[in-house]
């Protein structure tokens, strides 16, 4: 897989648990860090594939800025980041998302990619059930991501 100074980033319509293209491929999707797997996107997740789930639900303590990679299938494999405080929005009226800790896992989602020859899939992270912005969300894959990236919306 070529290395880029920056990331190629392409928007395109679909399914983000179909990927497009071919080689290895990475799906990435952000976690909470108290242990609560039901809603958003890892329905999806779990509709298709198990271990996801069961890797997440494995682990005692959830920390922020860490990423679990579960391989799915032979060029597939997803990475549960946990990037959210708590689930809804926080007393102080700030979403869950956290923004530093997606960054530290959008790091290590792309040295990995980077050194397996993959590319890295996703819907628009933190953007739904965690509160975030789109636009913040992007700037930090255009700062951290060397690797094509491919950000899927639904129909």
């Amino acid at each position: 897989m070529q290395r880029f100074d920056k990331a190629e980033i392409h928007y395109v319509i679909g399914d983000a648990t179909n990927p497009q293209g071919t080689g290895n491929k990475i799906i990435v999707h952000i976690c909470n860090n108290i242990g609560a797997w039901g809603a958003g996107f890892v329905l999806a997740v779990s509709k298709k594939w198990r271990a996801p789930e069961i890797a997440y639900r494995a682990e005692k303590k959830h920390t922020l800025g860490t990423v679990q990679l579960v391989r799915v299938a032979d060029d597939i494999i997803v990475a549960n980041m946990v990037a959210q405080h708590g689930v809804g929005q926080r007393p102080d009226g700030k979403p869950p998302i956290d923004y530093a800790a997606v960054r530290a896992c959008l790091n290590q989602v792309n040295d990995s990619a980077y050194h397996t020859g993959s590319s890295i899939h996703m819907p628009r992270i933190g953007c739904g059930l965690a509160g975030g912005e789109w636009s913040k969300i992007e700037e930090i894959i255009k700062d951290v991501a060397s690797v094509p990236v491919y950000v899927y919306d639904l129909k």
